[in-house]
């Protein structure tokens, strides 16, 4: 899903009205063709000027945290191509605060890279967890497992963003519709230009078994 430039180089407004001064009212009132009489009458009696009670302004819901549920639609069997490579991705369904997933790189039926991730959520958030590894399974990130924190999150786009390096520095998911969407993998390394990584995704439908 997205590999390190050291390896492979390159894998949502409240709008407030500003209350109006009976004096404000008034010209406004005379410009759009109210008897001059009448903006007299505003002028001498600014107290006939009502202003909006506090209690009418409307206000907006606070936005809703993002849960796994929120990305239960990733689950499913994807592929895409890079250049001649041809990635495949596995994701479970949210399930006691994860969801599980897979990616296999492989060129010319050479698997070349598999990654393990999971979607965690937990009181601070969801979190991505990511670690490359052989084939046999020896793991690329020696440290331990890359992790991106939730930046944003809405049905269109789910952005992380890694708070330690830029290895990767952002992920970036973008549905474009039930069956397809778009990972990109933003690299910025300690020196050198950012390496951008882009996969289109297609989800697999799995094949109904065959009758006898």
């Amino acid at each position: 899903m997205m590999i390190r430039s050291t390896t492979l180089a390159a894998l949502a407004t409240l709008l407030i009205l500003p209350w109006l001064s009976p004096q404000t009212s008034a010209q406004q009132a005379h410009g759009a063709g109210a008897p001059a009489g009448a903006e007299q009458a505003v002028m001498s009696n600014p107290s006939s000027v009502r202003s909006p009670s506090p209690s009418s302004a409307s206000t907006a819901p606070p936005a809703a945290k993002p849960t796994l549920a929120d990305f239960a639609w990733l689950a499913g069997r994807w592929q895409g191509s890079w250049g001649p490579r041809v990635a495949q991705q596995v994701w479970t369904s949210p399930k006691a605060g994860v969801m599980l997933g897979t990616f296999q790189l492989a060129e010319n039926d050479k698997t070349l890279v598999l990654e393990l991730f999971t979607l965690v959520e937990d009181a601070d958030g969801i979190k991505f967890h990511l670690r490359h590894f052989t084939p046999s399974l020896v793991a690329w990130e020696k440290p331990g497992p890359t992790v991106l924190n939730l930046a944003t999150a809405d049905p269109k786009m789910i952005v992380f963003e890694n708070p330690a390096d830029g290895q990767p520095k952002r992920t970036v998911i973008t549905r474009i519709d039930a069956d397809t969407y778009i990972s990109r993998s933003e690299i910025v390394p300690e020196q050198g230009n950012t390496q951008v990584t882009e996969i289109t995704y297609h989800r697999q439908n799995e094949a109904p078994p065959a009758h006898h």
